[in-house]
């Protein structure tokens, strides 16, 4: 099935990861987002680019693909990290980075040119008894760091 990229609102971006995302909801703002879509029109994978969530990396040249989510379309996730580096070079940024679990394999990443920067071990959360905090599912999970090249 042949894709191509489309414009989405950040409102329709959120609204597809709600639906379709794995292990997280959706992210709490953007930069910018971007869509994959079927030849009929039909959006089959989007993503959400921000500010870095990391505040080491918000040096206000860095940007971070926070979400990414299809419905199981093949080779969207690629289309869609290729795109989201050539927007962010466009715009005047000098690096793009992105983060997966354990377990995710970096194929899209891979594909779309992108090298790993980092191993993170595994974090303990943020929950403690003097300030309780909800675990949002990335909390004992190690990641691998991403850079765009």
């Amino acid at each position: 099935m042949p894709l191509h990229l489309v414009p989405v609102r950040s409102r329709d971006a959120t609204a597809f990861v709600a639906m379709w995302h794995r292990h997280h909801q959706p992210p709490p703002g953007a930069v910018f987002t971007v869509g994959a879509a079927d030849e009929h029109g039909i959006l089959r994978a989007v993503a959400i680019v921000g500010r870095p969530v990391a505040r080491h990396y918000d040096d206000g040249q860095t940007l971070e693909v926070t979400r990414t989510a299809t419905d199981g379309t093949r080779n969207a996730n690629s289309l869609l990290y290729g795109a989201a580096w050539r927007a962010a070079k466009a715009l005047g940024y000098t690096r793009l980075i992105t983060y997966t679990q354990a377990g995710e394999s970096g194929a899209s990443l891979r594909a779309a040119g992108w090298r790993v920067l980092a191993q993170r071990p595994p974090r303990r959360g943020w929950d403690c008894p003097s300030r309780p905090r909800d675990d949002r599912g990335t909390d004992h999970i190690a990641r691998t760091l991403w850079e765009a090249a």
